[in-house]
């Protein structure tokens, strides 16, 4: 990875951070149903033309079936439940959760495509999942004492339905939508998840008009970190690989932490710094960006 990638890299970060950021301000307006449609329909618009433009249209029409797919798991089914979170969960923790995607994703490609899974990836998985249970326990507890408290509790299980729904599009892709151009995969999914959740948007549609702020966070999150930021994480695949390109992950809470602070006031727990600190431990080990030593000279 040469300097310009890995500034494309931390770029990609910053934008994916800040998207939890955009939720939490225009979800509270929009409502999670209608910010995920505008999210998804305003990534349409910017991503469709991409791809009439480099003549990958007909890659929509011969795969339509296994894009719906994409767009329910990867699109409409986690930008629904991140929005939905996004009304009471701060951006950084928010981040965090989206950082068990990986851990998923292995888990899914375990059972479901029979990928190898190694000792170190099975401990990075045991340890990534116990840093969910921890941090989960940690945040909801307090309401547990007094019973069960369903409204402190379903946001985090909705960020780990998300994070489940791109775990297993992941699988999906690679089964279904292999050699299918990206731009078209990516238009694709958003071309269907924008047809699933209109009907739904509507119905729900805020009684109040959103404000110029809330509009403005909706279109930001639409363009700028699903349109843009498609395009460069697919380039960064293409480049350096997806290995590489998965370290995104990595940085993706510490920009996402930083905005909150900046803009929403947020501040860090120990509880979300520690937890946080399990969570990413796990998938680095399950993805193999971190080696348990010994391991590379034994592969060698």
């Amino acid at each position: 990875m040469n300097a310009a990638q890995f500034a494309e890299l931390l770029g990609l970060a910053a934008i994916w951070g800040a998207s939890f950021l955009f939720m939490r301000a225009g979800a509270s307006e929009f409502g999670p149903v209608a910010l995920a449609f505008v999210r998804t329909s305003g990534a349409l618009l910017f991503l469709l033309p991409l791809v009439v433009w480099r003549g990958e249209a007909g890659a929509l029409r011969r795969h339509w079936r296994a894009l719906l797919g994409v767009g329910l798991a990867n699109s409409a089914l986690p930008f629904l439940c991140f929005s939905y979170a996004a009304l009471t969960i701060p951006a950084a923790m928010l981040s965090i959760f989206n950082a068990t995607t990986p851990l998923m994703g292995a888990v899914i490609a375990w059972v479901w495509l029979k990928d190898r899974m190694t000792p170190v990836r099975a401990l990075g998985l045991a340890i990534g999942f116990a840093g969910v249970v921890w941090l989960v326990w940690t945040r909801s507890a307090p309401a547990l004492r007094q019973g069960v408290d369903l409204q402190a509790l379903l946001p985090m299980l909705a960020c780990l339905v998300a994070t489940l729904g791109y775990g297993f599009s992941a699988s999906f892709t690679k089964r279904y939508l292999a050699g299918v151009p990206a731009g078209a995969s990516a238009a694709g999914s958003q071309v269907a998840a924008s047809v699933v959740l209109a009907v739904p948007a509507v119905l729900a549609w805020p009684a109040q008009a959103p404000s110029s702020a809330a509009w403005t966070s909706a279109l930001l999150l639409a363009v700028l970190c699903t349109g843009v930021a498609y395009v460069i994480f697919f380039r960064l695949i293409a480049r350096i690989g997806p290995a590489r390109a998965i370290a995104v992950t990595y940085l993706i809470p510490v920009f996402a932490a930083l905005w909150g602070f900046l803009f929403l006031g947020e501040h860090l727990s120990l509880d979300m710094v520690l937890g946080g600190a399990v969570i990413l431990l796990g998938t680095a080990l399950t993805t193999g960006v971190l080696r348990w030593p010994g391991a590379r000279r034994a592969q060698a």
